[in-house]
């Protein structure tokens, strides 16, 4: 279909479906009140459960050869784990490591390490022992919330500044913004959800609204969900959604259709990266961050990848999606830094949200691999952050023993943007990683 006719098609389909506040194209709507470190902040959320034995401590092999230095001889070839990926994408042959702080002692200290209590602690700052809920948002403001709401400008922040690019996890989509009085969708941020909203079905659901069969008016539901003013109200209590202006409303509903035209084509430039059968979700997330970097430089992303979850039965392939994973946050960390207004004014933050237990479960998969879960052992609440940026602003150092936990991540990026002292006292568990920052 042609671009134009897209663009009309989808507006009768979605009459006033996008909302979305004014934006430069440089990413900044006002001047720095000098507490600000950096103007943009990334967060890659390595969701699904990553053990420290198979990343940090690299118990039997450097799985993550793009953002960790080898400490145990690097990389080791072993049966059913590819060692053919593409090679490093990062500038000059370094490590993402190299370019900052990593802190091998991390935990998820409280709480049940499972994926949406995982994702409200990193989001909010605060622990959780919240059941899932599919149709709640987060009790505490989140991230974006905070940002949007507090950040340096003296008034509301654009929500095209603001992004939060997840997999297709249930809960995901109202992760965005919470319930808590005084903040909530009015703050919340401009959510991507790529393997369902960037698809041949959906783009045929938006491309003939009068034909919808019951399978694509679902996909058009989900599409009105992330543009229009009722955002997420299939799975938020809330009946006001995100609010963006009517003129980003046609940036916006462009930006949407040059994605589809993109898949369409066969996405050349993710072709380019070589992944080939390993292009998963987490690839996808990835590339579509990218998309919204270059096309938006905003200041806060964050980006959730959940494909080595596939460890409760198959280790081996958790090993194969924790190395594809590395990848491609190494090819965002390089896109970052060949982008006109990120480029050494970024930090990167790239933590997962809960570990795996010790002790494996019943499963062994094909090359006799023990499979693992996360039950909230010890083992399951170890994890690792790492922080990079510029180097006036990130210490490149490491740190093996515990210091900082997942609540501290919200704090640091508040700090880096240069409002954690408007947030109210006490709302958060955290602190600042002032261990990584000048």
């Amino acid at each position: 279909m042609e671009r134009r006719g897209f663009l009309k098609k989808a507006g009768l389909a979605t009459a006033g479906m996008m909302a979305a506040p004014y934006i430069l194209p440089s990413g900044r709507l006002f001047a720095a009140s000098g507490t600000r470190k950096v103007n943009h902040v990334v967060l890659c959320l390595l969701a699904g459960g990553i053990r420290n034995a198979e990343s940090v401590h690299q118990q039997e092999s450097n799985l993550m050869t793009n953002l960790l230095n080898d400490t145990n001889g690097g990389f080791v070839p072993q049966a059913g784990i590819d060692w053919s990926l593409p090679s490093n994408p990062i500038s000059g042959g370094t490590r993402l490591q190299d370019h900052g702080t990593l802190f091998k002692e991390f935990r998820m200290a409280q709480g049940p390490t499972g994926h949406y209590n995982g994702h409200i602690t990193a989001l909010t700052g605060k622990y959780t022992n919240a059941s899932l809920n599919l149709k709640s948002n987060p009790d505490f403001p989140t991230i974006f919330e905070y940002y949007r709401k507090h950040n340096d400008s003296g008034a509301a922040m654009s929500a095209l500044n603001a992004w939060w690019v997840s997999d297709s996890l249930g809960p995901y989509p109202a992760l965005n913004y919470s319930k808590y009085p005084g903040y909530g969708a009015e703050y919340g941020a401009n959510y991507l959800q790529p393997s369902s909203l960037i698809s041949q079905e959906a783009y045929n659901a938006v491309g003939t609204p009068k034909t919808f069969t019951a399978e694509q008016q679902a996909f058009a539901e989900k599409i009105r969900g992330f543009c229009d003013d009722n955002f997420s109200n299939q799975f938020a209590a809330q009946e006001v959604g995100v609010v963006n202006t009517a003129d980003e409303k046609q940036m916006l509903m462009s930006f949407l259709d040059d994605l589809y035209q993109d898949a369409l084509a066969g996405t050349p430039e993710l072709n380019n990266w070589g992944l080939g059968q390993y292009v998963n979700n987490d690839v996808l997330n990835v590339y579509y961050t990218e998309k919204v970097i270059k096309q938006f430089q905003p200041e806060l992303t964050v980006c959730n990848m959940q494909a080595v979850d596939v460890c409760h039965t198959n280790f081996t392939g958790y090993c194969n999606n924790l190395r594809v994973a590395d990848h491609a946050v190494a090819h965002l960390w390089e896109t970052i830094q060949s982008t006109p207004g990120m480029a050494n004014d970024t930090v990167m933050i790239v933590v997962p949200e809960h570990g795996r237990n010790l002790d494996p479960n019943t499963v062994v998969d094909l090359y006799g691999r023990p499979a693992y879960d996360h039950t909230s052992d010890d083992s399951s609440r170890e994890i690792f952050c790492l922080v990079a940026g510029p180097d006036s602003v990130i210490k490149r150092q490491e740190f093996s023993d515990v210091r900082g936990e997942s609540v501290d991540v919200v704090p640091t990026i508040a700090d880096l943007l240069g409002f954690y002292d408007q947030i109210p006292a006490g709302i958060m568990d955290g602190q600042p990683l002032y261990d990584a920052l000048y």
